[in-house]
C-alpha cells in the first residue's frame, strides 16, 4: 500500500508526526483503529448527572484556569457548559492539555462524576475536541457513535478521523482476500464492512461484528506467516539424520548422579525425534528456574557426539559458560568425551591451542561465549548447537554460530517461562518443549520464603541479611536502574551503594555490579561471589541468569514493582539452591491496583509458568514482540491470553491451508498471500531467517 505522504492532506511535516504513532503508510492508517467511542445516544445532560456515575458529557469550554498550589502540583481546571449546567474537568500535572484547548471549543469528557464544594467535576477525564464541521457537514460521521483514535500531543483524534475518512473515500470498496467459504465457516463479515464500521460505526452491534472480523485477520495472518516461514525453512534446510536407538544415551543416563524428571525425559525424547529427521532441528526449550534444562541440553549435544559430530553450547557470560563446563565436564570425562571452554579471557596461546583442537575434532563439546562465533573459530563437524538464555543474543549471533556447521540442529533455551498464548505468537514458528517439573526438593515453595515489605521495615530487612551472613551465607541486593545513561540516577545508586558499604554493612565484604563495568569486570566480581570472597553482592543491573551460588540465602530487591513477575521469579531463583532455607525480600510501592496485584501474585505463586500467565493478565501484552527481534507486527485488537481459544482455532486453520497449498499459489490463496505480504511489509525478511 502507498506511503502515507500520498494521502490527501499529508505533507512531510505531518508524516513525521504520524510516524511517531507507528503510521508510515496508508495501510497503517487503515488499521489504526479507534481506542474508544463516544456514543451520542448515551450522552447525558449536566443537570441530570449523579455523583459516582460513569458518564460522557458534551459542552462548550467557557473557562480555562491553571494553578500551582504547591511544589510538584499543577492543576488545570476547565469549565464546560451544555445549556443545562456547568461541570469542571480537572487534570493534575498535565499542563500540556491546556495547549490543545481554547474557549468555545466543543469538548466531550468521560469519567466518574464527583462533587466538591457543591460543584460537579470529573477528575483526569478522557476528552476529545469535537469540531463543529465534524458534527454537521461530514456525512460519514453523522452517526450517533463517534470514534476516538489514539492520538498524540501533535495530532488530535479529530485530525486522525479526517485522515481516515479521506483514505476510505479514496479507496472506495475494499476487496476481501478471504474466500467466502472461510468467512462463512467462522461467521465473519466482509472486510469492506469491517474496516468502515470499525472506524465510523453505525451501531454498537456493527462495532462488534467489525472487531470480530479484524481480530480474526490479525491472528490468522500472523499465524499464517509463522507457519509459512517454518514450512519454507524446513523445505529448504537439509539436516543431519542422526541415528537414534534405545541404547544411544544409556551410558549418559547411567552416569548421572540423579534421576531425570518426567519433563526432562519427555523433552529429550522430543529432541531425539527432531534430530532423527532429515531437516535441521529448530526447537525452543523453556524451563522453570532450576528445572534442569542444562541436562536436556547436554543430552542434545551427546546425541551429536555419539553420531560422530561435535556440539557447542553458547552462554551470554564467561561466568555462566565456565559454570556449565565445570558442572558438566565430570560427567563427560566419565564417558570419554573431551570438552573445553572457549572465552575471551583465555590467553592468546590458550586460545590458539583450543581453536586447533576444535578445528581438528579433538574437542567433542565446546562451551563458550560470543568467542565461539569469531571468524577464526572453525569446527571439524558441528552437529548440534545449544544457545543458553537466547534472549541475550541477536538473530545474527545465532546464525553466525549455526554457520559454523553444515545444517546443525539448534536448541535455544530460556529460563523465562512463556505464557502459552505468547508461545504461539512469539515462537509459533518453532517447536517448543517445556519443563515445569523441578528436581525433587527444589520447589520454590519449599525452600524460599517471599516477603513484600514497605520502607518502614527496611531496618528489619537489613538485620535479616546480617543474620544470614553471620551463619556463613551470602546475599544479593538488587537496585534497578532504568536508564544506565542517566547520570543522576547512576549517581543516586552509587550514593546508596556507598551508604550500604560504609554504614549498614561496613563489617562485611561488599561487591558491586553495574552497567558501566566491562564484561570482564562483571565476570570477575561474580567469580569472587561464587568463591565466597564477597558476602553481599549489590547489582544495579539484573544479576546474571543461571548463576548457581548455593550459599546465597537472601535476595533483597529494591523497587520490585518496577519488574515484571517473570523477572522477579528469575531473580528469586538465584536463591534456594542450597540446603538452607532462603528469603526473598521485596521492597515495593503498593500505590496502584496493578502493583498490588503483581506483588500479591509473586508472594503467593511459586510456579514460573503460572506467574507468566498472571503477569500477562495484569499488565497486558504491551510491546511483547520487541523481545524477540523478529519483526513481528504488533497486535492491535488481540488480547492475550483472553483470545487464546480463537488463537488456537486460527492457527489450526492456517496450518490446514499451508498443508494443502504450501506456497499459497492456488488462485483463491494468492490474495491471502498478498494480504500476508502487506501485513508484514518490509519485515518479510523475518519470514526467512532462522
Amino acid at each position: 500500500m502507498d506511503p502515507i505522504t500520498d494521502l490527501l492532506g499529508v505533507g512531510e511535516a505531518l508524516a513525521k508526526k504520524l510516524m511517531k504513532l507507528g503510521i508510515n503508510r496508508a495501510f497503517d492508517l487503515l488499521h489504526h483503529y479507534p481506542a474508544r467511542y463516544l456514543d451520542f445516544s448515551k450522552i447525558q445532560k449536566i443537570d441530570q448527572l449523579r455523583v459516582g456515575e460513569e458518564v460522557t458529557v458534551i459542552g462548550r469550554i467557557k473557562e480555562i484556569n491553571k494553578s500551582s498550589p504547591r511544589l510538584n502540583l499543577k492543576i488545570l481546571k476547565v469549565g464546560i457548559f451544555d445549556e443545562t449546567g456547568y461541570i469542571f474537568a480537572i487534570w493534575f500535572n498535565q499542563d500540556y492539555i491546556a495547549k490543545r484547548l481554547k474557549k468555545e471549543d466543543t469538548i466531550a469528557i468521560s469519567g466518574k462524576v464527583a462533587s466538591k464544594f457543591g460543584v460537579l467535576q470529573i477528575q483526569n477525564p478522557y476528552y476529545d475536541i469535537i469540531e463543529d464541521d465534524f458534527l454537521s457537514h461530514n456525512p460519514i460521521n453523522t452517526a450517533a457513535i463517534i470514534p476516538v483514535h489514539s492520538a498524540s500531543m501533535e495530532i488530535s483524534p479529530a485530525r486522525i478521523r479526517r485522515l481516515v475518512s479521506n483514505l476510505l473515500n479514496a479507496l472506495g470498496k475494499i476487496d476481501d482476500y478471504l474466500p467466502s467459504k472461510l468467512r462463512k465457516r467462522f461467521a465473519l463479515c466482509g472486510l469492506d464492512f469491517a474496516i468502515k464500521e470499525i472506524h465510523f460505526p453505525s451501531s454498537a452491534e456493527s462495532i462488534e461484528k467489525a472487531r470480530a472480523r479484524l481480530l480474526f485477520d490479525e491472528l490468522f495472518l500472523l499465524q499464517l506467516g509463522l507457519i509459512f516461514r517454518k514450512n519454507r525453512l524446513q523445505a529448504a534446510s537439509k539436516g543431519i539424520v542422526h541415528k537414534i536407538d534405545e541404547d544411544l544415551l544409556h551410558d549418559f543416563f547411567e552416569n548421572l548422579p540423579f534421576t531425570l524428571t518426567g519433563d526432562q525425559l519427555k523433552a529429550i525424547e522430543e529432541i531425539k525425534a527432531d534430530m532423527a529427521r532429515p531437516t535441521a532441528m529448530n526447537r525452543l526449550l523453556q524451563g522453570e528456574v532450576g528445572s534442569g534444562k542444562t541436562m536436556v541440553a547436554l543430552a542434545t549435544l551427546m546425541v551429536a557426539v555419539k553420531n560422530g559430530y561435535q556440539g557447542a553450547m553458547m552462554a551470554p557470560t564467561e561466568v555462566l559458560a565456565k559454570q556449565h563446563h565445570k558442572n558438566l565436564s565430570t560427567i563427560l570425562s566419565g564417558l570419554g568425551i573431551k570438552s573445553d571452554c572457549l572465552t575471551g579471557s583465555l590467553s592468546s596461546n590458550e586460545k590458539t591451542a583450543l581453536k586447533e583442537e576444535i578445528s581438528s575434532g579433538v574437542t567433542d563439546i565446546v562451551f563458550g561465549t560470543h568467542a565461539l562465533i569469531q571468524e577464526d573459530v572453525s569446527f571439524a563437524a558441528l552437529g548440534a548447537i545449544v544457545v543458553d538464555e537466547q534472549h541475550r543474543f541477536g538473530v545474527e549471533q545465532r546464525l553466525a554460530l549455526k554457520g559454523k556447521g553444515s545444517h546443525p540442529d539448534v536448541l535455544i533455551m530460556t529460563a523465562t517461562p512463556i505464557p502459552r498464548s505468547l508461545s504461539l505468537t512469539l515462537y509459533g514458528d518453532l517447536d517448543v518443549s517445556s519443563i515445569r517439573e523441578r528436581p525433587k526438593g527444589r520447589a520454590v515453595s519449599s525452600c524460599v520464603e517471599t516477603y513484600v515489605v514497605s520502607e518502614r521495615q527496611r531496618e528489619r530487612a537489613y538485620k535479616k541479611i546480617i543474620e544470614e551472613i553471620k551463619k556463613g551465607s551470602q546475599a544479593y541486593i538488587i537496585c534497578p536502574l532504568i536508564e544506565e545513561s542517566d547520570k543522576l540516577a547512576l549517581k543516586s545508586v552509587k550514593d546508596e551503594v556507598e551508604k550500604l558499604k560504609k554504614d549498614i554493612f561496613s563489617a562485611y565484604r561488599v561487591g558491586v555490579i553495574h552497567g558501566r563495568l566491562k564484561p570482564q569486570e562483571k565476570d570477575g566480581v561474580m567469580e569472587e561471589f561464587k568463591k565466597g570472597q564477597i558476602d553481599i553482592l549489590i547489582s544495579t543491573t539484573v544479576i546474571e541468569v543461571g548463576i548457581d551460588v548455593p550459599n546465597a540465602t537472601v535476595i533483597l530487591i529494591e523497587d520490585a514493582d518496577r519488574f515484571g513477575l517473570s523477572q522477579l521469579h528469575q531473580l528469586r531463583g538465584r536463591i534456594g539452591r542450597g540446603k538452607e532455607k532462603s528469603f526473598c525480600i521485596l521492597f515495593a510501592k503498593l500505590d496502584t491496583d496493578e502493583s498490588r496485584a503483581r506483588m500479591k501474585a509473586i508472594k503467593e505463586l511459586t510456579d514460573g509458568f503460572t506467574l507468566a500467565e498472571q503477569d500477562l493478565i495484569i499488565r497486558g501484552q504491551g510491546e511483547i514482540f520487541g523481545t524477540r527481534q523478529s519483526g513481528l507486527p504488533d497486535l492491535k485488537l488481540a488480547s492475550l491470553p483472553k483470545d487464546y481459544e480463537l488463537l488456537k482455532m486460527v492457527r489450526s486453520e492456517a496450518a490446514r491451508l499451508i498443508k494443502e497449498d504450501p506456497a499459497l499459489t492456488e488462485s483463491e490463496n494468492e490474495r491471502i498471500l498478498e494480504a500476508m505480504k502487506l501485513r508484514f511489509f518490509d519485515k518479510l525478511a523475518w519470514l526467512f531467517i532462522s
